[in-house]
């Protein structure tokens, strides 16, 4: 079941009505039955996998919490983990790994020949393992004592807000909220229901407009050049945003709405001023997840200077690897963590650099470039990310600068336009809501736009509530497209 979809339109009413009729007993059946049916519209079976994960890490945590010898301790752990990821491998990674097996022995002529698994990805398994699979470490850790409820504990894994595509929380943050008390407040439905119209907005309004031309300047790349290309990479950093984003907002406002609170998955990611900022605002449930539970294992940062890059390098490209079963993401990965690497290496360097040249006197501008300079990073990384092949990805990186004297040619870029099958109304709206985000995160910038908003008269508020509700129903497109995170 899509947010932006008819469904969900039906669905969440009837769970917010059902949710605040019911004792407060009684609740956490109504959303963990929703949470089920919300998953199983897209596929029953695989609720079975949930449910295997869920009775797995349930049973571990508690036999972590039993045991008295370190070395049961790390069995039961190992359990876990070895049943999460090997679930994560099977549906996800057998067959990627699989063809690169059989790639690398074809070129030495080797025979090989075991057969590909015909498996549906199931919606969220990413998502829904980490979650799970963190609570079994946090036990083992003695962070978050085990859950005794199987009830209760079945719902922080399957949540229906945030069950296929985020924000990955932690037991030690969500947990708790299961056992309190939830009564209808007004503030805070009004407050859910705002933040749920600016991710509709977002997804249906810029993401899913762009979209248009993202896939068909990326499904042929070979067929364009030069601006056709930069302009499809840049429209594609602001869809995988907004499309993400949106899906974050959505999954927030909604929990709110019922009283839970998740935690924020964005914090104005192209407003970076270098890639660790990135990182530090961009889809922040995951980079903290592997922050905690890859990194800082490894040695993070307490370690020699080259084991310290050797554990970016190795998170990044985990990182890349969680995103999808292709080495383009691998390329994704490890370019991030390059970016990193030379950044920390090399900022004396461009600090001695801007002093040298006064920037350190003109810091809007100083500010300025070290945004730009990093959002023109991470839209090249995003040629990996979104190309289907490493064929395509070399080819766009190659051919980006290409022909660019159509900027200066109004008669061959209204023809490149058209090519697109994108008309020019339909691009300026999508450039004039992507403008009218970015001033909104400009005035975010000291406190979320719905707190400032609620600060002001009605006589302004309402035109704006209803301004973004008429640009979603006017200009949104509504073809139920999926979100991006969905296949991850």
């Amino acid at each position: 079941m899509l947010f932006n979809s008819f469904e969900f339109a039906v669905f969440f009413p009837v769970v917010l009505l059902l949710y605040f009729a019911l004792p407060y007993r009684y609740r956490w059946m109504l959303l963990l039955g929703a949470s089920y049916y919300f998953y199983m519209c897209w596929k029953v079976e695989y609720a079975a996998l949930i449910i295997v994960s869920t009775l797995v890490d349930y049973v571990a945590a508690a036999r972590i919490a039993a045991a008295r010898q370190p070395s049961r301790r790390k069995a039961y752990l190992a359990c876990s983990i070895a049943a999460n990821l090997g679930i994560l491998f099977a549906f996800k990674y057998f067959n990627f790994v699989n063809d690169s097996l059989r790639a690398l022995f074809n070129e030495f002529n080797i025979f090989y020949e075991v057969p590909a698994f015909e498996l549906l990805l199931p919606v969220g398994i990413s998502f829904y393992t980490f979650q799970s699979l963190s609570y079994t470490i946090d036990v083992y850790r003695g962070r978050q004592q085990p859950e005794r409820h199987l009830g209760i504990f079945a719902l922080y894994v399957s949540f229906f807000p945030q069950l296929v595509a985020g924000p990955i929380e932690r037991s030690t943050h969500l947990l708790p909220q299961f056992r309190r008390r939830f009564d209808f407040d007004y503030r805070r439905v009004t407050d859910g229901l705002k933040l749920m119209a600016w991710g509709f907005f977002k997804k249906l309004v810029i993401a899913d407009r762009v979209a248009v031309i993202v896939d068909i300047i990326y499904a042929n790349p070979s067929d364009y050049t030069g601006l056709a290309l930069i302009a499809a990479t840049v429209f594609f950093a602001f869809q995988i945003y907004c499309d993400f984003s949106g899906y974050s907002d959505i999954a927030i406002g909604a929990a709110q709405i019922m009283g839970y609170d998740l935690m924020d998955n964005f914090n104005r990611p192209y407003h970076a001023r270098s890639i660790g900022d990135f990182w530090r605002r961009w889809h922040i449930s995951l980079s903290t997840w592997f922050r905690d539970y890859v990194y800082i294992p490894l040695g993070g940062s307490r370690v020699p200077v080259s084991r310290m890059q050797l554990n970016l390098l190795l998170t990044f490209v985990i990182s890349g690897l969680w995103h999808g079963a292709n080495w383009t993401f691998v390329v994704w990965g490890a370019l991030h963590a390059v970016y990193m690497i030379i950044g920390r290496a090399g900022a004396p360097l461009r600090q001695a650099l801007a002093r040298r040249l006064g920037l350190d006197r003109l810091p809007t501008l100083y500010k300025a470039m070290q945004i730009l300079t990093t959002f023109a990073l991470v839209c090249y990384a995003w040629i990996f990310f979104r190309a289907a092949s490493l064929a395509d990805a070399w080819y766009i990186s190659t051919h980006l600068f290409s022909d660019l004297g159509l900027l200066f040619d109004p008669a061959g870029l209204r023809a490149l336009i058209a090519n697109t099958g994108l008309s020019f109304n339909r691009l300026a709206v999508a450039v004039a809501a992507i403008v009218f985000m970015e001033i909104v995160h400009l005035m975010q910038r000291h406190s979320g736009i719905r707190h400032m908003l609620s600060g002001k008269p009605a006589w302004l508020r309402w035109p704006i509530y209803y301004a973004v509700l008429m640009a979603i129903l006017l200009l949104g497109v509504f073809e139920e497209n999926q979100f991006i995170y969905f296949q991850f």
